[in-house]
């Protein structure tokens, strides 16, 4: 079970690798944590306080996108009345209930969950690195192991 379980983080292993250098062939100056990480605190509270104005913005254009479709498709198509700005973001907030579903907090296949997949994969490389593990090692003694079961077969 051992084996298979050391096979298996090798495998991740040598994924996570080709992954990271085809990340650097792309763009070898830049390190994703590190653009954040060299900004000054001043540019990054600047950088927070932009980021809070524009996700306020686009709080108040969902709810108005929402009510001027309403009103400009609704009551010709169907006769119904015109609605407001917050009824508008009423149905925006029933409509993400009833066909999203409440967000579970769960990898979902997405990007965010990717991400995550990444650094715990990138955190258990670092720790096996930091034990003094070397991967090319652990890929050398696989393949002794099975030259070794080869040899043995052949000669019975």
């Amino acid at each position: 079970m051992g084996e298979i379980k050391n096979e298996i983080k090798d495998e991740i292993r040598k994924e996570f690798q080709k992954d990271w250098e085809k990340e650097k062939r792309k763009n070898p100056c830049s390190d994703h944590d590190s653009w954040w990480e060299e900004r000054r605190i001043g540019m990054k509270v600047f950088l927070g306080f932009l980021m809070g104005i524009g996700i306020i913005g686009l709080v108040f254009l969902f709810g108005l996108v929402v009510m001027l479709l309403w009103n400009w498709l609704i009551p010709e198509i169907f006769g119904l009345k015109q609605i407001s700005y917050w009824q508008g973001w009423g149905l925006l907030i029933l409509s993400c209930i009833l066909f999203k579903g409440f967000p579970s907090g769960g990898n979902d296949g997405s990007k965010r969950g990717d991400r995550r997949r990444r650094k715990e994969l990138k955190k258990i490389m670092d720790e096996d690195v930091s034990q003094g593990e070397n991967p090319m090692d652990s890929e050398k003694s696989a393949n002794d192991v099975n030259s070794e079961s080869t040899e043995k077969n052949g000669s019975e």
